[in-house]
């Protein structure tokens, strides 16, 4: 999880979206001392995440609101199932339902798609990664529900680890040189990763002494090819048309990671809501 001061900013942008200048309808209906109580229930199958979000967007709207959680982040919930008990003043949880519920049905949506992958590939031995393809300004809290779903982060961000990628391969005149030019300018600690699209290439990345390479948009047989032909000398990871449907057919290959970009970045939301209860 991010931390709190990292998490309140991104809450209080949310809220200063949603609420603006107030809410009109809540404002004009509810009065001040009136006080609610309310249930989130799941409509839907799969694993939650992000009810500590859901809560602190009650708790920076007023310390008073109680969130009473019935289940943890990382649970499998169904339909019917009643995931946090509410109570508190009503302009509170009227002003926050939507945007602790948007929190909470996106990084649950994240949870269970990445779940979906990892169950595929559980009796092998390979890593279900998430992308950098991830919403503006929402990474960590979407990276967390990828680990919650039982995934794993590749680099948070750019400054994290080496990725030579395509672009910088053309730029820097060949794998050869891209890899040297990079080893001479970064630590020791650090390791790089380049990305290939042909045997060649793999080939060229081994002799350069890449620490993990990527296969790129790789056919199933070109995989099976470059996998033993680097033979354990590095990290393999594979990229590039990985959905539902193939992903097995990846793992069977003998890859080290598969990264998936589908976990984050076309992701159906959970479908949870809101109810007031006597």
């Amino acid at each position: 999880m991010i931390n709190n001061f990292e998490l309140d900013d991104q809450i209080k942008s949310a809220l200063k979206e949603d609420i603006a200048l107030g809410d009109i309808t809540t404002d004009s209906l509810i009065d001040n001392d009136a006080m609610s109580k309310a249930v989130f229930i799941s409509k839907d199958t799969g694993i939650i995440a992000g009810l500590d979000v859901s809560e602190r967007v009650f708790k920076i709207l007023d310390e008073r609101v109680a969130f009473k959680k019935n289940v943890k982040d990382g649970c499998s919930v169904k339909k019917g199932d009643i995931l946090a008990e509410i109570s508190g003043p009503t302009l509170a949880l009227l002003k926050a339902e939507r945007t602790a519920l948007n929190f909470l049905q996106h990084l649950s949506g994240i949870a269970t798609k990445t779940n979906e992958y990892a169950k595929i590939v559980k009796d092998y031995d390979v890593r279900i990664v998430d992308t950098r393809k991830t919403t503006p300004g929402l990474r960590r809290l979407e990276k967390y529900a990828v680990k919650v779903g039982g995934g794993h982060n590749h680099r948070y961000c750019l400054s994290d680890g080496v990725l030579i990628k395509d672009n910088h391969i053309v730029a820097a005149g060949g794998i050869r040189q891209a890899i040297k030019k990079v080893r001479d300018n970064i630590p020791h600690t650090i390791k790089i990763e380049i990305e290939t699209e042909t045997m060649d290439q793999v080939n060229e990345a081994l002799e350069a002494r890449a620490d993990i390479i990527m296969l790129d948009n790789m056919s199933l047989e070109m995989m099976k090819e470059a996998v033993k032909l680097i033979n354990k000398r590095a990290i393999i990871e594979a990229s590039g048309n990985v959905n539902l449907d193939t992903v097995l057919k990846i793992a069977e290959t003998g890859v080290d990671i598969i990264s998936v970009g589908a976990l984050t970045h076309t992701v159906k939301a959970f479908d949870i809501s809101m109810r007031f209860v006597s």
